[in-house]
């Protein structure tokens, strides 16, 4: 099992950073009262050639639209990752906690990732007062989703939350958006 994966967002920078270190460029960074939207082209992925990401702290988690390569698509409307964040400034450190919500708008949320994090706890990866952060947090996100026809819009919206625009990135040459 691996340790939890970290992501370093440097807002000054216009940078995102990998647990491992490498550096990826953000095209369009826009910070707000809930945090920040980022919009990035995803370097050496295969499958997929951009992401745009919503970071809310307060909430616990990172919202994801992954932009994906013909023959790659995923039955997803957003990918909401449960996190811890910290910041320092400009620099803002998310760490992973293993529970992710697959959105399927008007249809359904799933959790995903359940063995991931049941593992890292029993190995002692997260402590339990992490373990338990990570649990709530992701019930409390799918029962306001739930509550709002599985379509994460009306259920930010009913927080006071506007994401706001998104990017519109072309594809690369000789395929579809």
């Amino acid at each position: 099992m691996h340790p939890p994966k970290t992501q370093l967002f440097d807002l000054d920078d216009h940078a995102q950073f990998d647990t491992k270190g490498t550096r990826r460029a953000i095209e369009t960074l826009r910070e707000e009262d809930w945090g920040f939207y980022l919009s990035r082209p995803v370097v050496a992925r295969p499958n997929a050639w951009w992401i745009e990401s919503w970071v809310l702290p307060e909430l616990g988690i990172c919202l994801s639209d992954w932009r994906w390569r013909p023959g790659h698509e995923r039955d997803q409307d957003v990918y909401i990752d449960i996190a811890s964040f910290t910041r320092d400034g400009p620099r803002v450190a998310m760490t992973d906690l293993y529970l992710d919500l697959v959105v399927r708008r008007g249809r359904e949320t799933e959790v995903v990732d359940l063995d991931e994090y049941v593992a890292a706890v029993a190995q002692g990866l997260l402590t339990p007062a992490v373990a338990e952060y990570a649990l709530e947090r992701s019930h409390t996100v799918l029962d306001g989703l739930a509550r709002h026809g599985h379509d994460h819009d009306a259920w930010l919206g009913s927080l006071g939350i506007d994401l706001g625009p998104r990017a519109d990135p072309a594809p690369p040459a000789g395929q579809a958006g």
